[in-house]
């Protein structure tokens, strides 16, 4: 039993290690040489926990191999758009000015259903709106709107707007975040008078608090017992 937890741990935090080297990448956003190896990363690891008899190398060092060449190769594609278009492949266009391409959604196997719903998804229910519309590497479909059909932005009305502060959690769960409030400009002592000021006695009572450098807050108090 306790061979199986220790291989089981050392095989998890190789291929959590695996995912990490891979880079920050959804499942879906995969490419496809990035998918192969995730696949086959998971295959090779499941033999030496199903079969405690197969020597725990046998697992690992394919994993380190296919990373290896993932690393590679990703080295190279940064390097050489030829090779990036051969592995990666390249986005098609399936709506141009208002014209399906029906040669391009054949050669991609892309069907009508499949477009109405990434359409939909994208929050366009009516294809008559689409000026441009791209298959992405990934999957997913990219679109541009007609001018008369897309929502209007503050500077086509002529209006100021204030730039956008991003939050910044400063209590996790009854903690100070001390780093969240330097970044912010903030200390304990700006942050017990705001407690104050929302009836919170304390930090302790607070399950989660974010601020901007405007001073903006929200406060989600934790749960009386």
């Amino acid at each position: 039993m306790a061979i199986s937890i220790i291989r089981t741990l050392i095989l998890y935090t190789v291929m959590v290690t695996s995912m990490r080297v891979m880079g920050k990448r959804q499942l879906g956003e995969l490419e496809p040489a990035e998918l192969v190896v995730a696949i086959l990363i998971s295959d090779l690891a499941a033999n030496p926990l199903q079969d405690l008899g197969t020597p725990l190398a046998y697992g690992l060092v394919p994993v380190m191999t296919l990373l290896f060449c993932e690393v590679m190769l990703s080295a190279v594609v940064l390097k050489s758009r030829r090779v990036r278009r051969a592995v990666s492949g390249t986005p098609s266009v399936i709506i141009e000015n208002g014209a399906l391409d029906r040669a391009e959604m054949k050669r991609n196997r892309y069907t009508i259903d499949e477009l109405s719903e990434h359409l939909r998804k994208n929050g366009v229910p009516d294809i008559s709106t689409v000026k441009h519309a791209t298959l992405e590497k990934d999957g997913t479909l990219s679109t541009v709107l007609y001018a008369a059909e897309a929502p209007a932005i503050p500077k086509q009305m002529n209006l100021a707007v204030p730039e956008p502060e991003i939050p910044l959690v400063v209590i996790s769960d009854g903690e100070v975040i001390g780093d969240s409030l330097k970044k912010l400009g903030f200390d304990e002592k700006w942050l017990s008078k705001r407690l104050s000021e929302n009836g919170n006695a304390g930090v302790d009572e607070v399950f989660l608090m974010t601020a901007d450098k405007s001073g903006k807050i929200y406060i989600a108090p934790k749960e009386q017992k």
